[in-house]
Order: structure tokens, then C-alpha cells, then sequence
């Protein structure tokens, strides 16, 4: 079966709420580089690099589903590296299409909401603000910090990324949490934490001074991996084309590092 691009994209900015949902403008959600015909297969991949492009084409997939897309370095000439993974599109056919904050946000696509799932923690609320939008999610619990942890590593250890977590005491418990997937951790993140009484942060990333500063802020930070804590909701959406458009989809693997 083959889905002609068009209604796919009329399905995703939809469903995605595209044109509603603020984002940086790097991101330049939607299709951000079209082909000359039907979609036969969908790849989902984090990044659009040369490693998932090549990829996508290795499984016969003509649709590359992205989280982070082409052009978030910003207007760069199309030479090098740039000029190589358009070569590629191009010559394979393939189509991009990027969600970013569409996609973190998304009450059942969101990166943050399942990572929640995926370690157990049940949602009570949106957390990290930008702009009009929560990028992330919070909740009650009551477990062992340490429990928690264990978790976290063992989510993020299926996809090659390392946990590092700041400082805590023996005994500490895990009473409100939030999660922020991606580079969570910055200064408007601890201080939301801090306003609504979160005592553990769980994100993919954060500078040094965040493991610094949160045991005076009696916060513990959890550092699950960027591109770990961002696999969930591509895969879900590519996982929700095959379902609805019957379409072949692949989840691309293709760990950073971070």
C-alpha cells in the first residue's frame, strides 16, 4: 500500500497541531523536504543526519520521521555534510519530516508523557513552560530515589546512553518528579522545580552547574541522555502511521553519545 505525501502531512499537522504549537524557529516543523511520489514505507530516526538518512534507504523507507531536523544549525551554505544528506534525499527520494516541540508536548506522542509511562510515574500535570506550551510532564510518588534510578538506567541503557545522576543522600525519597526530555535542565527548569516543590528532575541533559546547584536546592537531577529520553515519540508516531495508513514503518537506531 502507498499514501500519497500529502495526506500523510495533512494527517500529522493535524493530529500534531503544527501551526498551533510555538516553537525555536530552527525547528521548521512540517515537511522539510518533499518527494516526487507516494510514501511506500516510513523510517522514524531522533536526528536527520547521513547515519539515519542512509538508513531509511537501507529499509526502503521514502519518509524519514524526525525530531530534530535538517536545518537546527540555522541558514548554513549546502556544502560538506549538508551538501551529502540533501544528495542522498534527493537521489533516494526520500521525504523529511521534523516535529519538534509539536511532538514533546503531544498528550500522547510527548517524549516527556512517555518516558512517564515507560518508568512507571503516573502524570498529574504539564511542566517546563515555553512560551504557551508544557514541554514536559509532573507527578506525585513515593519510592527511593535510588529505585527510581535504577529505572532510568535501565530505560536509557536499551538505547546506549549513560545515566549520571547529582548528588543525593542514602534514604532519599522521590516525592514529586518531573520530567523535561532533550536538554531539560537549565535555569527556567530548576526554578519551575523549585517553585512547585519537585525534589527529582529527570531530563536527557544539563550544563555542570545544574549537579552543583541542585543539592541546595534540595533537588536531585537525573541525566538520562538526550537522545535516550527522545526515541519515545518518534517511534510512537511512526508506530501510529503504520497503524492508521497501514504503512511499513522502521525505527532507526542511531545513539549519540549523549
Amino acid at each position: 500500500m502507498t499514501v500519497p505525501l500529502a495526506t500523510l502531512t495533512a494527517h500529522l499537522d493535524a493530529r500534531l497541531e503544527i501551526h498551533a504549537v510555538p516553537d525555536y524557529a530552527n525547528a521548521m516543523n512540517g515537511v522539510q523536504c518533499g518527494h516526487r511520489g507516494p510514501v511506500r514505507a516510513v523510517a522514524s530516526a531522533v536526528d536527520a543526519s547521513e547515519r539515519t538518512i542512509r538508513g531509511a534507504i537501507e529499509c526502503g523507507a521514502n519518509l524519514l520521521l524526525v525530531h530534530h531536523g535538517l536545518f537546527w544549525g540555522g541558514s548554513q551554505p549546502v556544502v560538506g555534510a549538508r551538501y551529502e544528506r540533501m544528495r542522498l534525499l534527493i537521489e533516494h527520494d526520500i521525504a523529511v519530516y521534523s516535529a519538534h516541540l509539536p511532538l514533546d508536548v503531544h498528550a500522547q506522542f510527548g517524549n516527556s508523557k512517555l518516558l512517564a509511562d515507560a518508568l512507571a510515574l503516573e502524570v498529574s500535570d504539564g511542566f517546563a513552560r515555553f512560551e504557551s506550551v508544557a514541554c514536559g510532564v509532573q507527578g506525585v510518588a513515593d519510592l527511593a530515589t535510588e529505585d527510581l534510578l535504577q529505572r532510568v538506567t535501565a530505560f536509557s541503557a536499551l538505547h546506549d546512553s549513560q545515566v549520571v545522576a547529582s548528588a543525593f543522600a542514602p534514604g532519599c525519597r522521590t516525592r514529586r518528579w518531573a520530567i523535561c526530555s532533550g536538554a531539560g535542565a537549565g535555569v527556567a527548569t530548576l526554578d519551575e522545580a523549585s517553585a512547585a516543590g519537585v525534589d527529582t528532575l529527570i531530563v536527557g541533559e544539563g550544563p555542570h552547574w545544574t549537579a552543583v546547584d541542585a543539592p541546595e536546592r534540595g533537588l536531585v537531577i537525573i541525566y538520562a541522555g538526550h537522545y535516550a529520553t527522545e526515541t519515545l515519540g518518534v517511534r510512537a508516531l511512526g508506530a501510529h502511521l503504520q497503524e492508521t495508513f497501514n504503512l511499513p514503518h522502521h525505527a532507526l537506531s542511531s545513539p549519540t553519545g549523549l
